[in-house]
């Protein structure tokens, strides 16, 4: 039952479109996945899946699928080939033009289904920092963007306002999928339409322009911000984005190519601001306004210079075990925390004194003098950068038993072997007195 209040709005925006609208919003929700093309390019993913997916026309990784494909369960998945996310949430990091070496920020990122995106469009090269307030969710955060094999990110909980005290123009793109009303998921989530209040959308945009605020003071000269939420009030939306514009004349709208992406141009606003609707596209209600800062500031950020702390023989400890399981002949830096071992980036600003779960690739521990990989290392490596792999066919039950926690009754070689399915990373086993030990991490059993 949608609130009435909602109805008399919508009647008011959407005028004689509002019947189809309000009828689509009775049909079942549409279900997305998006290739991670860190690891998988989308062709080679839908012959692996063997699975009916279409191609959502906004995102050229992502796809539709059907029931009674349940990707969740499949082996692939647990080996971050994709992310399963609402095909509409997959058009803001598509939109944002994301290349090789950019800065990026993704300051509301929880659970990380647009963090991993933009990551991947990243290539391996420049840095994602990943923000959310909330600690609970930043934990999926971090799971997601291990999973999706990144090396170059950084998990943090902070207030955008702190943030911008740190970062003045680092970034040259921002994403804001800003925390909002929620209407875009009236028909996914029916207990968002029956929470659903009438002040709301006064209420959310008040926190919005705090958000908008900080992420401007952190975009560089000539970088580009999107802004974005799951909600259809204009308040929210486009008369937000243009009280903003009004208020800082250092920002513009920058033109989405609407065709392009089969997102419909807003009425009332700049060539920058666009929707889906779920009555005229394939997805749940969204929306995006895209937006550049000009080249006037000087101000130059501060660069971060990596240090290896702790003691060389520590280091070392690392560099037998690459010597002895790994292929990998370019030389990483290291920084060691504590007992942990990173892989810092260069271009990976300091984070001293925020709030910070993860910064840079985790690449294990060091326990009695001797190091221990970890499941983030495993799912940044390619099969090829493993000296011994044990590699199953997606079909074979031996996976599901290794993702479940389950011992392996194998012949391997003595030492640490990276389980692979159809030769991606799942995890880590270790051979020792013929015996092999399953060593995948014991928060992601498979249930």
């Amino acid at each position: 039952m949608l609130p009435p209040a909602f109805k008399d709005r919508m009647q008011e925006y959407l005028g004689a479109d509002c019947r189809a609208f309000i009828n689509s919003l009775a049909n079942p929700p549409l279900t997305g996945l998006r290739a991670n093309t860190l690891k998988v390019p989308p062709a080679a993913l839908t012959s692996l899946l063997g699975n009916a997916l279409r191609p959502v026309p906004w995102c050229p990784e992502g796809f539709y699928y059907d029931a009674p494909f349940r990707p969740a369960k499949h082996p692939l998945y647990h080996a971050g080939l994709y992310y399963i996310q609402e095909p509409s949430a997959m058009a803001p990091a598509s939109i944002l033009d994301v290349r090789p070496g950019d800065r990026v920020l993704d300051i509301c990122a929880a659970p990380g289904g647009k963090t991993t995106q933009l990551a991947a469009r990243l290539g391996g090269q420049g840095i994602i920092i990943a923000n959310d307030i909330s600690a609970s969710r930043c934990k999926a955060l971090l799971k997601n963007l291990e999973l999706s094999g990144a090396r170059n990110a950084a998990v943090l909980c902070e207030l955008p306002e702190r943030l911008a005290e740190r970062f003045p123009l680092f970034f040259n793109r921002i994403l804001i999928d800003a925390p909002c009303s929620g209407e875009g998921m009236f028909r996914r989530d029916p207990d968002v339409a029956k929470a659903w209040r009438e002040d709301w959308g006064q209420s959310f945009a008040r926190r919005q322009r705090a958000i908008l605020r900080a992420a401007a003071l952190m975009l560089d000269r000539g970088g580009l911000m999107l802004y974005s939420t799951c909600t259809f009030n204009p308040d929210e939306n486009e008369r937000l984005i243009e009280d903003f514009l009004n208020e800082n004349k250092n920002f513009s709208y920058a033109a989405i190519p609407h065709e392009r992406y089969g997102i419909e141009p807003c009425r009332t606003s700049g060539p920058g601001c666009g929707r889906i609707w779920p009555h005229k596209q394939q997805g749940e209600g969204h929306f995006a306004a895209l937006l550049r800062k000009d080249r006037s500031e000087q101000t130059e950020p501060t660069r971060f210079t990596k240090e290896i702390n702790g003691e060389t023989g520590d280091v070392e400890l690392y560099r037998d075990f690459s010597s002895r399981y790994l292929n990998i002949t370019e030389e990483l830096p290291l920084t060691r925390r504590g007992t942990s071992l990173f892989h810092i980036p260069g271009d990976m600003p300091s984070l001293d004194g925020l709030r910070v779960l993860r910064a840079g690739f985790y690449m294990g521990e060091f326990k009695n003098k001797r190091f221990e990989p970890s499941q983030a290392f495993a799912m940044g490596l390619r099969g090829p950068e493993a000296r011994y792999v044990l590699n199953f066919s997606q079909n074979d039950k031996a996976v599901v038993r290794y993702l479940k926690g389950e011992s392996l009754d194998i012949t391997a070689a003595e030492g640490w072997n990276l389980v692979c399915a159809e030769g991606f990373p799942l995890g880590w086993a270790k051979v020792a007195a013929g015996r092999c030990k399953n060593k995948y991490h014991r928060n992601w059993l498979m249930n």
